[in-house]
């Protein structure tokens, strides 16, 4: 007999993620009933994955289940937030029992990493799309903003940057996508080291759309410009051979999808920002410099300059 819709939720999803005593109601009701503490505010964040344009078709339930849950929750890493609770609106084509099998446990292993619960949301009929809501607290005035950046303010990212994009290029050419594939298919939201720059980054975002796209929304909210020293970049072995002997530096500059943390950070916190980063097991390279204007430059390791668009990845962009 085929899964009812509640059958579905009861089997695959009423135990996923992490019990949390601040759950009041969770799975079940019409609605969550969650206990914020008074001295901390609410950062709420949502993304849509859906086939063909997010991940592949025929792409590992697993990884699908695991990155719906990542990109939200580095939403949150960028805002120096805690993870909490989390819901899941699944849209289906058909009920697939060893497909929801693999996209649960890959959702629900990221999930208690993080001791974020599920605590809702909807299963339905159609094309294959994944929609999560992430929520996460802070302490009352400590989130990460886009809008304070200044001129002096060193620029620096966690990670490496490029991996996700060398991996689908590899793969629309017909190549095993080797190492990089893990970072396209399972990236690790930087959750910890977002929570250690709280209170010495000035400003944060996550790197989804490329550097160059990310890192221009915090140009354009604090009405700043930046200058990235291309030689700096942090670059896997594989992508460090990529772009090697040319100019192009694409992959780490606007491929996306690298779901790393780009901050900037007065200089003065600089030594205390990347010992607490390390400590997270992660690493913070400086990577450039805030100054006053607007727009985004690019320094070579020859010392040419160049001013570069930040064009990220747009849903509705005309061809």
């Amino acid at each position: 007999m085929p899964l009812s819709e509640f059958d579905l939720i009861q089997r695959f999803f009423s135990a996923a993620g992490h019990p949390r005593d601040d759950v009041v109601v969770g799975i079940g009701d019409d609605c969550a009933l969650l206990q914020v503490p008074a001295d901390e505010q609410l950062v709420v964040t949502t993304d849509t994955l859906v086939e063909g344009i997010h991940f592949l078709p025929g792409c590992d339930p697993g990884s699908v289940g695991h990155k719906a849950l990542a990109v939200n929750l580095s939403d949150l890493a960028a805002m120096a937030a805690r993870p909490a609770w989390v819901t899941l609106a699944l849209t289906l084509p058909a009920a697939d029992e060893s497909w929801l099998t693999a996209f649960s446990a890959g959702f629900s292993s990221l999930a208690r990493c993080h001791d974020v619960a599920l605590v809702g949301g909807d299963t339905t009929r159609g094309p294959l799309s994944v929609t999560v809501q992430a929520l996460g607290l802070v302490p009352s005035g400590g989130a990460l903003r886009r809008n304070g950046a200044r001129p002096g303010d060193l620029i620096a990212v966690t990670g490496t940057l490029g991996d996700a994009g060398l991996a689908l290029r590899r793969r629309s050419e017909g190549v095993a996508a080797g190492e990089p594939g893990h970072r396209l298919d399972r990236p690790q939201p930087r959750v910890a080291a977002g929570l250690a720059l709280r209170g010495l980054a000035s400003a944060a975002i996550d790197i989804s759309d490329g550097l160059l796209a990310d890192l221009g929304h915090i140009c354009s909210a604090s009405a700043v410009a930046a200058v990235i020293e291309l030689e700096s970049l942090p670059l896997s072995p594989a992508v460090r051979e990529a772009v090697k002997g040319g100019d192009d530096w694409t992959l780490p500059l606007s491929s996306g999808d690298d779901y790393e943390l780009c901050v900037t950070l007065p200089p003065e916190n600089w030594d205390q920002a990347q010992a607490r980063v390390a400590q997270t097991g992660v690493r913070l390279v400086q990577i450039g410099r805030i100054g006053e204007g607007s727009g985004i430059r690019c320094r070579a390791g020859d010392g040419r300059v160049t001013a570069v668009t930040a064009n990220g990845y747009q849903h509705f962009r005309r061809s």
